[in-house]
């Protein structure tokens, strides 16, 4: 690696407390934030900013023997980067980050592309020999805006405050609230009502930065400049594989493709991208009629279809004919290069795992995740205590698997989720509003066409269609990882938030 390693120097100006587990729970109405002070270079220029890192308390309205109280509910862990010497607040952007899971902490967006120290992996984006590191961030978007990282309810350090259950804001509409309760909070307390305003979220973040336009705007008021929709999932029909629904078989080819040609698995030479773009015609051409028509398929039309389908995603014809012309996504990650006893990933197709036995119909592990997962827990670890000075004994929820198995998505009810009519209501209600939508080519988890599927079915009147912004990157669901692509990135999220501005 040639990223040179260095740790800024840190002066302490103000700490509220030292934090302690015990300490929060005795005294759940009190903020515990620490303020540091640091420098990075970007862009050749350096940046001088301050770090606030802690919890706030969030509160709720109640009627307690007919009194209205304000009782406490959470303390919501937010790491804040703003810029120094600014003197007008009102001309300097302000962004909202998240991750996704649902059961993510924001560490991802945080040190991964956005905030100003970055954990290093090789430049392909894979995970170097432990113990692992930081460095300074050059390609961190904080020279354009200022950025605030939340740590959604049982993520990161954010908890209930004692004699509450967290298990009341795994649910999607009051994960919507709390963390759109906490933005307004933010706002008000630091003055930033005047500030551009935008939300930075990945993965499921992208459904909640959805679900937030329409809840900020009609429960606070609040507008936004623009959405920064990183591996976007808005409508879960395009990734849900069900029986009744082919939906995502059509939408996830094009990746398929991507995935085949990156692991030569294809018979046929060609770029990337007039691969993707065949495979693109074939899906919503004759691959979809063929699905519409089902039983109905002449033999002649399904072994044409068969032999094209194995054409453009590697897979064998015999697979493709016993699978009743359907690649599921799990299926694909196990079959692709299951004569070289490998798997590949889900979160970025050009990872490879190995696993125990070669039979079983799907992989054991997600091989970025592999990747990536150590080096952003020991490096977020030591940074928070080392670097920003927040102590406190409590593990810090990277991602967890409790949240997300038990989320309740019962809004939706009988009904796939989906976020993009809210996301339409706030473009039309707003007219300022921007949307960036980043893609990688070689994401299964939410692929770039099933993206692109639901932006053209979004309903928006033509006059505001202007305001969305795609780019694709030659990585995967994180596509940052990929030096090339990170840097790309920040060309992309600069130029957006200078227009959105």
């Amino acid at each position: 690696m040639t990223d040179e390693i260095k740790k800024p120097e840190v002066k302490i100006i103000k700490e509220t407390r030292e934090v302690k587990e015990s300490t929060a729970q005795k005294n759940p109405t009190t903020d515990h934030l620490v303020e540091t002070r640091h420098s990075v270079r970007i862009g050749g220029k350096e940046v001088k900013y301050t770090v606030v890192s802690g919890t706030i308390v969030l509160k709720e309205e109640i009627v307690d023997k007919g009194t209205e109280i304000e009782k406490p509910r959470a303390q919501i862990f937010f790491t804040a980067y703003t810029k120094d010497g600014v003197k007008d607040k009102s001309k300097r952007p302000i962004t909202f980050s998240f991750n996704g899971g649902p059961g993510s902490s924001s560490v991802w967006l945080h040190m991964g592309v956005l905030g100003p120290r970055r954990v290093i992996l090789t430049d392909e984006g894979e995970m170097p020999p432990p113990p692992f590191k930081l460095t300074d961030n050059q390609y961190s978007i904080l020279d354009e805006t200022d950025l605030v990282f939340i740590d959604p309810m049982s993520t990161g350090f954010s908890r209930p405050v004692e004699g509450e259950k967290s298990a009341e804001w795994h649910t999607f509409t009051k994960d919507i609230a709390s963390v759109g309760d906490f933005i307004r909070l933010y706002t008000t307390r630091y003055n930033r009502w005047l500030s551009p305003k935008f939300l930075a979220g990945e993965s499921y973040g992208t459904t909640r930065s959805a679900g937030l336009s329409g809840y900020l705007q009609n429960r606070h008021g609040m507008l936004l400049n623009g959405l920064m929709l990183i591996s976007a999932v808005l409508d879960f029909s395009t990734i849900d594989f069900n029986l009744n629904n082919d939906l995502p078989y059509i939408l996830f080819v094009p990746a398929y493709a991507a995935t085949a040609w990156y692991h030569g698995k294809l018979s046929f030479k060609a770029p990337l991208e007039a691969v993707i773009a065949e495979a693109e015609e074939f899906a919503k051409g004759e691959y979809a009629s063929a699905l519409l028509k089902g039983a109905s398929l002449t033999p002649e039309e399904r072994a044409n279809i068969v032999e094209k389908l194995s054409h453009y995603t590697g897979i064998s014809q015999e697979f493709i004919e016993r699978s009743n012309l359907r690649i599921l996504d799990r299926h694909f990650f196990k079959e692709l290069l299951r004569e070289r006893g490998k798997t590949i990933g889900r979160l970025d197709s050009r990872y490879t795992g190995i696993d125990r036995i070669g039979v079983t119909e799907s992989y054991e592990y997600d091989p970025l995740f592999a990747q990536v997962s150590g080096p952003y827990t020991a490096a977020f670890n030591d940074y928070i205590r080392t670097e920003l000075k927040f102590e406190t004994d409590m593990p810090y929820e990277i991602l967890s698997d409790k949240v997300w198995m038990n989320w309740s998505y019962e809004y939706f009810q009988n009904q796939y989720v989906n976020v993009a009519e809210t996301l339409r209501q706030s473009m039309t209600f707003n007219k300022y509003l921007k949307v960036f939508v980043a893609n990688g080519y070689f994401d299964l988890g939410t692929p770039y066409f099933a993206t692109e599927h639901t932006f053209d079915h979004l309903g928006l009147d033509e006059s505001l269609r202007g305001n969305i912004r795609m780019a694709y990157y030659n990585a995967g669901h994180m596509m940052y990882v990929h030096m090339p692509s990170l840097k790309e990135m920040k060309k992309d999220l600069t130029k957006f938030i200078k227009d959105a501005s």
